[in-house]
């Protein structure tokens, strides 16, 4: 692959607009049919510095349209992937936006600037809406090499690259100003983002004048961290050569199997201790001690089980797990409710999988456990995950008709999916008695714990958990004795009781070797155990 990068001059001068502008159209001549990446830096709509809203507009409106029109030519005649970072409208207002051209001159996708300076923010009133959302990195796959992005301000939010870095990225395409530091400072965060990504940086920028030190700066960086090109403050273009799909493995620490610099660390990582972290973040399971108290549907003697009180009750009183069940509705959405069926817990009657999700918002899933809780509606799993994830450690049921169907794959990636866009990995774990799902569970996702339950083979337990490589057994009331509790634990896995409500039984289950309590009656049992 032959990358180009473009570095056009900058001035604080808006009236050099005209000037600045055409210069980015000629450049785009000069672009030839050997190059197969072109990237343009940011803000290529407001070649000038916007000192006003107003100006920022004005340039948006002028300049947008046809260096866009431009850029897909270009893209188009020289048979090359160009990534432009220019402003687009949308509902709710003008986004800084990194256009993706394919080769024959089509927009097939945009990256959202993740961190909106305060300026962009507050004073050019740029649309910042979807920066208070928990988002995955965006990435763009084009004839076979998958592109992430950073724009400017987001290449000073370390945290970021090892998100990136578990996507599995090639390049990185860095449409920038950084108008204030340094080329040394510059040149130190490409190599360090190239090295945690194991990728390609390939970064263009504008320079502040020829004879600068900072800003520019336009480079492209190999994943070992060594910089291919670096322009300096020079303005014009610059290419360098490389394999996409080459990358850099080391020793993960001495003597160990090769693998990529972020591998290694995920190895060690220790999320509580750094942003974005936070005082309510909890060790995740496989550091969290036991025994364990889980809230069963959450705290449900106290509100509506599987629902947001229950389980903000369960979290706040302290437990360390909450358990929920998750079915599917008709139109494919996650929602938590135990039963199949909608009579038990709301005013509606039928199978909850024979409903669209828009059609269960008709229904009270709150009056029956009281009139105080009337109004409350069906929960979709990603709400669970926004307010709770790594807050807690969630029992993930999942429910299906029968021991003898196969759960759809599409309905699991979407789980999978929503566990990784909440960063959640190593703060759940999916319980199931029906072999098939675990089967699919340990082949499709098997870093995610899995717990075996009791299913139409209660008795089996424990063996089927050894085979499908389960971290847990959930005992089943009368179903369990001393001896399986030992074989359990003799191959290391921990030993789930569903469930208890009586302070004295729960004690004997702690004695017996259960490690996590489930209990509908969160805050008795709790108040038992931990003061026994």
């Amino acid at each position: 692959m032959k990358a180009c990068i473009i570095q056009p001059a900058y001035s604080t001068d808006y009236a050099r607009s005209d000037e600045l502008f055409q210069w980015e159209m000629d450049i785009m001549d000069q672009c030839d049919g050997s190059m197969d990446l072109i990237v343009f830096p940011e803000s290529c709509d407001t070649p000038a510095l916007a000192h006003t809203r107003e100006q920022f507009e004005a340039s948006y409106h002028k300049y947008c349209a046809p260096l866009l029109k431009k850029a897909r030519a270009t893209a188009k005649r020289c048979n090359a992937v160009l990534f432009i970072n220019m402003a687009k409208e949308t509902p709710t207002g003008l986004r800084n936006t990194t256009y993706a051209i394919n080769r024959m001159g089509e927009v097939v996708g945009y990256y959202y600037k993740e961190h909106l300076t305060p300026g962009e923010e507050f004073n050019k009133k740029k649309d910042a809406s979807y920066t208070y959302e928990c988002t995955e990195p965006t990435v763009i796959e084009i004839d076979g090499v998958r592109y992430a992005f950073l724009t400017c301000y987001d290449f000073y939010f370390y945290e970021n690259f090892a998100r990136i870095a578990r996507k599995n990225v090639d390049v990185i395409i860095g449409c920038s100003h950084q108008r204030s530091d340094m080329h040394s400072a510059l040149e130190t965060m490409c190599k360090f983002c190239s090295y945690n990504t194991n990728a390609y940086m390939v970064r263009a920028s504008v320079s502040m004048d020829e004879n600068s030190d900072i800003g520019g700066a336009s480079m492209i960086v190999n994943p070992r961290g060594e910089v291919l090109v670096n322009m300096g403050s020079r303005v014009g273009m610059a290419c360098a050569e490389f394999d996409p799909h080459e990358k850099y493995y080391k020793p993960a620490g001495f003597g160990n199997p090769l693998s990529a610099h972020y591998e290694y660390i995920e190895k060690g990582r220790r999320p509580w201790k750094y942003r974005p972290a936070g005082s309510a973040i909890v060790e995740p399971d496989d550091h969290m001690p036991y025994p364990r108290i889980c809230a069963h549907r959450g705290f449900n003697t106290v509100a509506p089980e599987n629902s947001m009180p229950a389980f903000g009750a369960a979290v706040a009183l302290g437990a360390e797990e909450i358990e929920f069940d998750l079915w599917y509705t008709k139109d494919g959405e996650i929602v938590s409710i135990h039963d199949d069926r909608l009579d038990r817990v709301s005013n509606g009657t039928g199978r909850v999988y024979d409903y669209t999700y828009e059609e269960l918002l008709h229904f009270d899933f709150g009056v029956k456990f009281g009139e105080e809780f009337k109004g409350l509606k069906i929960l979709k799993f990603e709400e669970i995950l926004k307010k709770f994830a790594c807050h807690v450690i969630m029992n993930i049921h999942i429910k299906t008709v029968n021991c003898d169907v196969e759960y759809d794959e599409g309905l699991f990636d979407k789980i999978v999916a929503l566990i990784d866009k909440y960063d959640c990995r190593k703060y759940v774990y999916f319980m199931c008695g029906n072999d098939n799902f675990l089967r699919l569970a340990q082949q499709k996702a098997p870093d995610i714990a899995r717990c075996c339950g009791a299913g139409d083979r209660k008795w089996e337990i424990v063996d089927r958990a050894i085979q499908y490589g389960c971290t847990r057994v959930q005992l089943f009331m009368e179903y369990y004795n001393q001896e399986m509790i030992d074989k359990a634990h003799a191959n290391g896995i921990r030993c789930n009781y569903f469930y208890c409500d009586d302070p004295a039984q729960a004690k004997r289950m702690l004695d017996m070797g259960i490690d996590t309590v489930l209990t509908n009656d969160y805050q008795r049992i709790s108040n038992a155990i931990r003061n026994s």
